[in-house]
């Protein structure tokens, strides 16, 4: 599952994640805006975070860095995260501090 464009391994939480589980809807996607919503509605599941109030943007941030990366292993990104919209390089682009990831080796 993606979000703020950071694909995380949640296979160690698939009584979570997995099929038939109460957030599978979730994966496959940048779920950002369902996650700072806490929202399951196909609607929230995207990367759009256009119109979150100041309190959801609080809760994606506090989610983000003490639920996925404190858990989950970092394994790529998004193209929104990497790519600019004309296709170009994202030259502000910086990986996540992560021992086990190493982004030579996953492009």
């Amino acid at each position: 599952m993606a979000v703020k464009g950071v694909v995380f391994d949640v296979t160690s939480g698939k009584e979570f994640y997995g099929r038939g589980a109460p957030y599978n809807a979730l994966t496959g996607k940048d779920s950002t805006r369902g996650v700072a919503k806490m929202s399951l509605d196909p609607a929230d599941l995207t990367h759009d975070t256009t119109g979150l109030t100041a309190e959801e943007l609080k809760s994606l941030d506090d989610i983000f860095t003490r639920v996925y990366k404190a858990k989950y292993p970092i394994v790529g990104y998004t193209a929104r995260r990497i790519l600019n919209e004309d296709g170009s390089p994202n030259l502000d682009f910086k990986p996540e501090d992560q021992p086990h990831f190493d982004i030579k080796d996953e492009f």
